[in-house]
């Protein structure tokens, strides 16, 4: 065996292994990235009292639907006292379109609408909950609401929006999230309370319990 094609051999192995190091640093920058991405932060009310009160939600849940308009009446009730956030757990074993409501929420609050669309899935989720395609009922939402519709359906696909999602899930369930909706207050995972005057006790309690 000459020495020319020995050489020849030596290049081909080293060259190989290069093409597989920048792969493997390629991945890991890739995988390094997904997980420096926070969770969502959807809030409402300045939380002067103290309080945050976060909601894991799944928009095709029908529970969640059922607690809507109770966190609504929490709300009305505390004003800027709390703070309500809200994140996304969708439960796509049993919820098919539960991801994609959560992305047209996350799109539409890249146009500050997200409280918006996330009332507008939730009242309306009995027409879109057995669809066929939902794409084209939440881009009927984004419209109503005055969205960039383009720019809508462009941030509704993207990667960006996805792992957002995924971040929320992934926090839920450090903190223990098993079903929706689950409220956590102040960092503590709470029995729900079955309506407002359930709310105001822990609520309640709480406020004091800050004093």
């Amino acid at each position: 065996m000459n020495k020319q094609f020995i050489a020849v051999v030596v290049v081909v192995i080293l060259g190989l292994f290069a093409v597989f190091s920048f792969t493997k640093k390629s991945d890991t920058s890739k995988s390094n990235s997904a997980s420096s991405v926070q969770p969502s932060e959807h809030k409402e009310g300045k939380g002067t009292k103290g309080v945050i009160l976060i909601e894991y939600g799944d928009y095709q849940c029908p529970f969640c639907k059922n607690y809507y308009p109770i966190v609504k009446q929490v709300q009305q009730a505390y004003g800027d006292e709390i703070t309500f956030q809200f994140r996304n757990y969708p439960l796509n074993q049993i919820h098919p379109h539960a991801f994609e409501a959560a992305r047209a929420a996350e799109a539409a609050g890249k146009q500050d609408k997200y409280f918006e669309m996330h009332d507008l899935l939730y009242e309306n989720q009995d027409s879109w909950a057995n669809a066929g395609n939902v794409s084209t009922i939440f881009e009927s939402y984004a419209t109503q609401l005055g969205l960039n519709v383009e720019q809508f359906k462009t941030d509704v696909a993207s990667e960006e929006v996805s792992s957002i999602i995924n971040a929320d899930i992934k926090e839920g369930q450090a903190i223990g999230v098993t079903a929706t909706p689950t409220f956590i207050l102040n960092g503590k995972k709470i029995e729900n309370p079955t309506d407002l005057a359930g709310f105001k006790q822990v609520i309640d309690e709480q406020i004091s319990a800050n004093k």
